[in-house]
């Protein structure tokens, strides 16, 4: 890896956007529509402007409380005006929904266009030059996030060490590739996976034997209660042998 050549390539999504035809044609009707909402927003503070207006010049001739009153009213339909505001033009407003709501399709194609050409040209890295992000494409093989996640793990572990072979050991697992750890964490899952197995092989051969444990126990208790029903009847039929006897002698 370390002597391989690293090939990049990089897009321009605001280039790709503005070529889209369908893309064009639904960004016109969002831009239509966010004219709409400007122009709503716009309505409504000019109306608490109007109402701040017409407060100040009638203060002096109002009550307190009417004065109270009107500033209420003013500041409850300022605030609905900020919400609207809010609601529309916001983080999470409608335009900021719409807009990914717009995009998403076509970055969908992107990506997939983007997978295709790097793997047909070998291409490790591919970046958008307009995005925060940057990079929307890179190969696996250069995925460090297991690497990461195992040296977080072993830093845990690090102030544990007391010997030199653990910390030989510890130095060794540190020193281990992205395919070296990939091996491992395979070799560790199929390790997992055949005890997995073993575990539930062991739990059904139990379960056969509690079953035909319980079955061989079943058929003991009926055999016993035949015995002992047996027994009862025959002992009930001496008894009124002999009742029947006594009867006769008297």
């Amino acid at each position: 890896m370390a002597q391989k050549t690293i090939r990049l390539g990089y897009i321009d999504m605001e280039y790709i956007l503005e070529n889209v035809p369908e893309y064009q044609e639904a960004s016109k009707q969002l831009d239509n529509r966010v004219q709409e909402w400007k122009a709503e927003a716009e309505v409504k503070m000019r109306k608490v402007d109007d109402m701040k207006t017409r407060l100040d010049n009638e203060r002096a001739l109002l009550t307190k409380e009417l004065i109270e009153e009107r500033e209420g009213e003013i500041s409850y339909m300022e605030q609905q005006a900020i919400e609207y505001q809010q609601n529309r033009f916001g983080p999470n407003g409608d335009y900021m929904i719409q807009k990914k709501q717009l995009v998403r399709p076509i970055q969908d194609q992107v990506f997939t266009a983007v997978q295709q050409i790097a793997e047909n040209r070998n291409l490790d890295f591919v970046f958008d030059r307009t995005a925060d992000i940057g990079m929307i494409y890179a190969d696996q093989q250069y995925d460090v996030s297991e690497t990461v996640l195992r040296t977080i793990k072993r830093t845990a572990n690090r102030e544990q060490l007391e010997n030199r072979s653990e910390i030989k050991e510890f130095e060794q697992e540190e020193n281990r590739t992205v395919e070296q750890d990939r091996e491992i964490t395979e070799r560790e899952e199929q390790a997992e996976e055949k005890k997995s197995e073993r575990e539930a092989l062991i739990e059904q051969r139990r379960n056969e034997r509690d079953s035909l444990k319980a079955v061989r126990q079943n058929e003991f208790e009926e055999r016993r209660a035949k015995i002992l029903a047996e027994r009862e009847r025959k002992k009930d039929s001496i008894l009124r042998s002999r009742e029947k006897k006594n009867d006769t002698i008297n």
